[in-house]
């Protein structure tokens, strides 16, 4: 299973803070190209993180059982 969580405005177009899904040794690309088809998450710019680092989101990294991925968005300040 892995956790997904998302924030800001992400809350909003999603109507949650986060779901699970029942699967495992998915590529973060496929996952998010299953969000962006539930959701229609393009228009909105995020980060991603997966286990608190952030990475690329075009990258292919094979996602884990418990593996937690969090959708960012762009923050500012230092």
């Amino acid at each position: 299973m892995i956790k997904i969580k998302y924030f800001g405005a992400l809350v909003a177009r999603t109507r949650r803070r986060g779901e699970k899904i029942d699967f495992s040794d998915l590529p973060l690309s496929r996952l998010l190209f299953e969000l962006e088809r539930k959701y229609e998450l393009a228009q909105f710019p995020f980060s991603v993180a997966v286990n608190q680092k952030i990475i690329d989101k075009f990258s292919n990294q094979i996602l884990k059982n418990n593996d937690i991925v969090a959708l960012l968005p762009p923050f500012i300040g230092a």
